[in-house]
């Protein structure tokens, strides 16, 4: 018996050193592919730059320069923009099978009958993963289309409001001058009266409605002024800078050329050419994606594999293995019905959104025209108050006018000057605003076709 046992203690042996030597190569096979830890720690100061650390800062920076600075440096954009890596790795891992399973036990002989251990060995694989992975991949491309598009609508919202706040501050400071011209006349014409007040020359009745109109202009210069810089505090923030930081700005927009009748045809291929309805085309597509992998999970769990095994008397098995899942509680209706709860939610969204982007277009195009009209109506009043603003100066120089009506008449060529830049102003924002929704000189989506979009 001695041999005998010999030759077991030997078969053992080399047993759990083949045992060993398999799971140190597995463990070293599994490790090989695993990431490394780095840590990224949060930032304690706020990232606002003190300046604009740009080639142009020594200039005054056109409206297209200050949209380009925005794209580039807008802090919201940065984060925006690195949802594109997570969709990229949600891709990546919907393009992954499932990994299969290793199963495997050593049991030692610690009573009774038997010689040596016994071990068992066993792989498996799930198959219902592999009957859903081209459903799951094009669900996982569709939404990192959907967060593409997600990150170039965002990109427009920036430069639509680069532009829009660059342009008031423009505008406006070019409408301080005759803010201010107003102010400094009303303010000299007061001075007057308060000595003539102070010397009994005149009533409080004759000089209250000075009073009130220089009150009234210097309410509306320091809102102005007040306007002007929360603008510059805008968009300090859209290009990252301190609050301290004052961008230079020339001293005309310059804005895409604007066609209302080219933008009027633009309109019916709104669906092709902006991003947030393409992103929401293609969260359609992978809702009607997630509706097939419903459907298709209602087929029973199915892992096929393999095992072998020794028992303590060196008796060898082996064979193919099956396991089943039966569908008698869970057959996939819950998931079913959410899946299409969630596709008809997201295709009555899209036709909501198409609806309201057709309808805005539309209604910012009658104001424009609008507003064309009663810019041209100004337009044509202003050259009769400057005509009798000068008269009224040359005759108040005669001594042939009054003072109070020579203000008068200067007073209302500024108030039509003014009412001209206001008016140009809110035509300047629709037509801003026209061009951020249909995307005039702004970054572009790739397109998608309606095969790609849930056609398929």
């Amino acid at each position: 018996m001695q041999p005998f046992h010999h030759f077991g203690r030997q078969h053992t042996g080399m047993a759990r050193t083949r045992f060993k030597h398999s799971a140190v190569m597995i463990l070293a096979a599994v490790l090989s592919g695993c990431a490394a830890y780095t840590p990224l720690p949060l930032s304690t100061t706020a990232p606002l730059a003190p300046s604009l650390n740009a080639p142009e800062q020594q200039h005054p920076l056109t409206v297209g320069q200050v949209v380009t600075l925005a794209l580039a440096n807008n802090p919201g954009l940065k984060a925006v923009r690195l949802q594109r890596d997570i969709a990229a790795g949600q891709t990546t891992r919907a393009g992954l099978l499932a990994n299969p399973s290793l199963s495997g036990a050593l049991l030692p002989l610690l009573s009774g009958s038997g010689t040596v251990p016994a071990w068992n060995l066993g792989i498996a694989q799930d198959i219902k993963s592999i009957l859903t992975y081209k459903s799951r991949r094009r669900a996982a491309l569709d939404g990192e289309r959907q967060v593409d598009a997600d990150v170039v609508w965002q990109e427009w919202q920036v430069a639509g409001q680069a532009r829009q706040i660059a342009t008031d501050l423009i505008v406006g400071a070019r409408s301080r001058q005759s803010y201010l011209a107003a102010y400094q006349l009303l303010a000299e014409r007061n001075a007057k009266l308060e000595k003539a007040l102070a010397a009994r020359t005149v009533t409080l009745v004759a000089v209250a409605p000075d009073r009130v109109a220089l009150q009234a202009s210097r309410t509306a210069l320091d809102t102005l002024d007040q306007q002007q810089l929360a603008l510059m505090h805008q968009l300090g923030a859209l290009l990252g800078l301190t609050p301290d930081v004052v961008v230079p700005l020339a001293a005309q927009p310059d804005l895409p050329p604007f066609d209302p009748e080219e933008v009027r045809g633009q309109i019916a291929t709104l669906p092709d050419r902006r991003p947030d309805l393409a992103a929401l085309r293609m969260g359609y597509a992978a809702a009607d994606e997630q509706v097939r992998q419903a459907i298709q999970s209602q087929f029973p769990d199915l892992i096929l594999g393999g095992s072998v095994s020794s028992d303590n008397s060196r008796v060898i098995n082996g064979g193919p293995g099956i396991q089943i899942g039966l569908p008698v509680f869970d057959r996939g209706q819950g998931a079913i019905a959410i899946a299409r709860a969630t596709r008809q939610q997201l295709h009555a969204e899209y036709d909501a959104r198409l609806a309201a982007a057709v309808g805005t277009v539309g209604a910012l195009l009658r104001e424009y025209e609008q507003l064309s009209t009663q810019l041209a109506i100004a337009r044509r009043d202003l050259p009769a108050a400057r005509l009798a603003a000068e008269r009224a100066q040359a005759a108040f120089g005669a001594s042939s006018l009054d003072e109070r009506g020579y203000v008068d008449l200067v007073s209302n060529r500024f108030a039509r000057e003014q009412e001209i830049m206001t008016l140009e102003l809110a035509l300047l924002d629709r037509q801003i605003a026209i061009q951020t929704l249909v995307g005039a000189g702004l970054p572009t989506v790739a397109p998608t076709s309606n095969n790609e979009a849930g056609g398929r």
